[in-house]
């Protein structure tokens, strides 16, 4: 090296002197030249100075014994002075082959401190580059990735590709770190002297020379010259590697076992499934996962695939069917089936109910309608459409009609006015027979309540100092009525007994007058009365 070459042609120069100073002198000129100041520029330095010869010597007064020793030290010298100039001459042509071929490195040899984020590399003798993303444990937070770089580190997102140009647009050469994704160009120099292939340079251990004739890392993991087990990853280092466990495992002693990520916190939001080296999510029926393959969100199975056979409503994790009106769930509780309204109830129609899909409808017999969907109502054919001729005239009832005649007088009764019949005093006949027949029609229906009030009977002409009584004549064979005097002049028709449709009832009410002169007359009131069919 320049600094122990120098020490050695000082301490030479300080040896070399002659007994006439020329040694001297020269060797002082070389001690300036080669005494250097600190930052590296050359300062002169006192010059040694040679044994001096004695006064005795340099006057020829000296005895023989010391002019001899004299001689033999000048011839000494003299033999000094001449190597050391050939010593200085063979120095100088090396010092500036050494200063030229070690023009650029020659400050990074002579400093072995280092700028931050360097370190000293003994082997290369330079300052080299602190990979801190290996050394520097968890050097990022947050899951990021850490990217090395000259004199520091980076943390960036793990998807992003760093491309390192060293300033240069036109590159020599290209290399990609599969690590991080950092892609590496180093620009090619023209000033750069080409490497010396003769200059073997020695390596430490975990790196080799290369074609540059320089230390670069030795990848294990792609020589294969790594010891990792079958079972782990090998990862290469600078000037080694490490044998990791594969993702989704950990080390446990020599051997790499699986992490169970379903024991670490709740990674899943509702089951997790542990796999070798991984994990997956499921989710509770009615959920699927989300696209971060962790949150499970509702599924919508009224609109994804409406499993309802009629109504469809989505609830958290599942779905409800419902059906219209006039339907129930099935067992299923996914398909509809009618409600037959007829069998829950006899009374929700009034005469008959017909059930349709998911509904009923209500009809009535031949001479009624229905009024209001259930009610039937009596029709009155007299007031539209029957068949009675003109000498006849229509009786509407509870349910149809009838025809009777206008004029229903027999002999020898004749029609005075309408449905009044006289017997004339002139005929013997009439002598015996009620004076006046009346006609009247009334309708009731079929099992009406008993005891009823259904008909009035009334004297039309009052006379002084008469009785009146009545009395049912005709027509209550079987007990069905009963006639009760509500006054001197009227009386009421009650029905006892239940009546039961279709059928015709004819009674004759009479009424017996008696004066004080023992005068009887009497009149009757024919009743016919139609039973309808129904109880409506």
């Amino acid at each position: 090296m320049p600094g122990r070459r120098g020490e050695q042609a000082r301490q030479a120069a300080l040896r070399a002197c002659g007994e006439d100073g020329l040694g001297a002198e020269r060797g002082a000129n070389l001690l300036r030249k080669l005494a250097l100041l600190p930052g590296g520029a050359c300062q002169a330095s006192p010059a040694p100075r040679c044994p001096q010869r004695s006064p005795a010597v340099r006057s020829g007064k000296a005895p023989g014994a010391a002019r001899a020793g004299d001689e033999e030290l000048g011839a000494h010298c003299a033999r000094l002075a001449v190597g050391f100039m050939m010593l200085t001459v063979m120095f100088l042509a090396a010092f500036t082959l050494t200063t030229v071929n070690s023009q650029e490195t020659e400050e990074t040899i002579t400093y072995t401190q280092c700028t931050d984020g360097y370190e000293w590399d003994p082997v290369r003798q330079r300052c080299k580059d602190i990979d801190e993303c290996e050394i520097v444990p968890d050097a990022c937070k947050g899951g990021m990735k850490c990217v090395n770089h000259y004199g520091g580190y980076l943390c960036l997102p793990r998807t992003a590709q760093i491309i390192v140009n060293n300033g240069r647009e036109d590159t020599a050469a290209e290399s990609t770190g599969g690590r991080n994704n950092v892609i590496r160009r180093t620009p090619a120099d023209p000033h750069r002297p080409p490497p010396n292939p003769t200059h073997q340079i020695q390596c430490a251990t975990g790196y080799e020379q290369s074609e540059q004739n320089v230390c670069q890392d030795i990848d294990e993991c792609a020589t294969g010259t790594h010891n990792c087990r079958a079972d782990q990853v090998c990862v290469n280092l600078r000037g080694s590697f490490s044998c990791q466990c594969p993702s989704g495992y950990q080390k446990r002693g020599e051997q790499c076992v699986d992490i169970d990520e379903c024991n670490l916190p709740p990674y899943c939001h509702h089951r997790c499934v542990n796999t070798p080296g991984s994990y997956y999510c499921q989710c509770n029926s009615g959920f699927q996962l989300a696209a971060n393959n962790h949150t499970c969100v509702d599924i919508n199975e009224c609109d994804a695939n409406n499993p309802c056979a009629q109504q469809c409503y989505n609830i958290l994790g599942s779905f409800i069917c419902q059906c219209n009106p006039g339907f129930e769930l099935s067992s299923d509780r996914i398909n509809c089936e009618d409600i037959d309204e007829c069998r829950t109830s006899s009374y929700i129609c009034q005469y008959q109910c017909v059930n349709e899909p998911g509904k009923f409808s209500c009809i009535c017999p031949e001479g009624y309608q229905v009024v209001g969907a259930r009610t039937c109502q009596d029709i009155n054919e007299c007031e539209t459409t029957n068949e009675c001729r003109e000498d006849e005239m229509c009786w509407n009832y509870h349910g149809g009609f009838r025809c009777y005649p206008r004029n229903p007088c027999q002999e020898p009764y004749v029609l005075t006015s309408e449905n009044r019949c006289v017997c004339p005093v002139s005929n013997a006949i009439c002598r015996e027979l009620p004076y006046s027949i009346v006609y009247k029609y009334m309708s009731i229906r079929s099992d009406r309540t008993v005891p009823s009030d259904i008909f009035q009977i009334q004297a039309t002409t009052i006379y002084p100092n008469t009785i009146n009584t009545f009395r049912i004549k005709s027509g209550n064979e079987n007990g069905e009525f009963y006639l009760r005097q509500t006054s001197a002049i009227s009386a009421m028709l009650v029905l006892v007994k239940s009546l039961s449709g279709p059928r015709e009832h004819i009674v004759d009410l009479e009424m017996l007058t008696v004066n004080s002169l023992n005068y009887r007359t009497s009149s009757v009131l024919r009743l016919t009365i139609i039973v309808g069919p129904y109880s409506f």
